[in-house]
């Protein structure tokens, strides 16, 4: 039985394990970094932002993963069906980056030689600044990209157990969030303006060594108001709580069980570039996926692996509200992944 948190909570508990497993949807649980019980090795701490528009979309993770940072763009070109992507790591950040405690709250702010960038909350939302330099070879990149956000809006909040003890994901995805702004690189540049949305992965936990995730995600609009949803599964023990979640103008729409239906070439392989199904348990959820780009990745260090298609294009079918109502979704852009990670 999924439970929803409706009051503030402190997240962890004195032996570093989630109190309260749960939903919710607003930031009720508090997090607090000094009360977990592993090593600073073991800590994942990210901010991930994608902006997508009917053109092109961008990118951009800050992550501080206990053993190194890692710093992320990518720049995706949904005419050509391209995209473009460059990262900067750096050793044993092992909570160096101070990142924020709080989604609402707290800036994080790099300053190195080989990339610059910085969140910051102004009171509209948040704005985004990054200079990469040697992105793409040394074409370089710039951008500034200012995001809206209503502080009533709701938000897809989830804490929930690993099985074993000390583990935890404490995630919140802010769907729907108006962009506007600039990206460059090279004799490329790019304005998002009217129909660019974002979201926001915030994300803080201690992980088990090997897992594998599925995330999907969209905004935009729908009947002419915001719309956007969150589904995924692999992140610990969903016993008390799933992410699953419709936004619409600004209500969240909690949902139960979603699963991707990723389709099967004559091999028995997955092939990411096929047309892709959802269905959810309460039949709430019925969408086909058309792919665009499978942003594919397969980093394999020593004892360190991450292989991932995050794929995006274009979502239709249909969805129901709480009440019962329903929305036909038509070509709705965003993007469904697997990952496996050793880390």
């Amino acid at each position: 039985m999924q439970r929803e948190v409706k009051t503030e909570t402190v997240l962890l508990d004195g032996q570093g394990n989630v109190g309260t497993p749960g939903w919710a949807k607003k930031s009720f649980f508090k997090y607090d970094r000094e009360m977990i019980k592993a090593g600073k090795f073991r800590i994942k701490e990210w901010d991930y932002y994608c902006i997508l528009s009917s053109e092109y979309g961008l990118a951009i993770t800050a992550a501080d993963n206990g053993y190194m940072a890692f710093y992320s763009v990518t720049l995706l070109d949904f005419i050509n069906k391209t995209e473009t992507s460059g990262s900067v790591m750096t050793p044993f950040s092992m909570g160096k980056l101070n990142m924020p405690s709080s989604s609402s709250e707290g800036d994080v702010v790099v300053d190195k030689k080989a990339i610059k960038l910085s969140f910051v909350h102004n009171s509209g939302g948040r704005v985004l600044s990054v200079n990469y330099p040697g992105f793409d070879g040394g074409k370089g990149f710039e951008s500034e990209i200012v995001l809206e956000q209503n502080v009533d809006d709701d938000r897809m909040v989830i804490a929930t157990p690993f099985n074993k003890k000390g583990h935890f994901y404490f995630n919140e995805k802010h769907n729907c969030l108006r962009a506007r702004g600039s990206v460059k690189s090279g004799n490329f540049s790019y304005t998002f303006g009217d129909g660019a949305y974002a979201v926001l992965d915030w994300g803080r936990g201690v992980w088990t060594y090997r897992n594998t995730w599925y995330w999907g995600s969209a905004s935009g609009e729908v009947e002419g108001a915001p719309f956007g949803f969150n589904i995924g599964y692999g992140f610990g023990d969903t016993a008390a709580a799933t992410e699953n979640m419709l936004f619409y103008n600004g209500k969240a729409h909690k949902l139960e069980d979603v699963t991707f239906n990723i389709p099967l070439g004559a091999d028995g392989r997955e092939v990411y570039t096929d047309t892709w199904n959802f269905n959810s348990s309460d039949g709430r959820f019925e969408l086909d996926f058309i792919p665009i780009i499978d942003r594919f990745s397969d980093s394999n260090v020593l004892l360190i692996r991450s292989r991932q298609h995050q794929v995006f294009g274009y979502f239709s079918g249909k969805v129901v509200l709480d009440g019962g109502s329903e929305l036909k979704i038509k070509n709705l852009l965003g993007f469904a992944e697997k990952v496996y990670n050793r880390w």
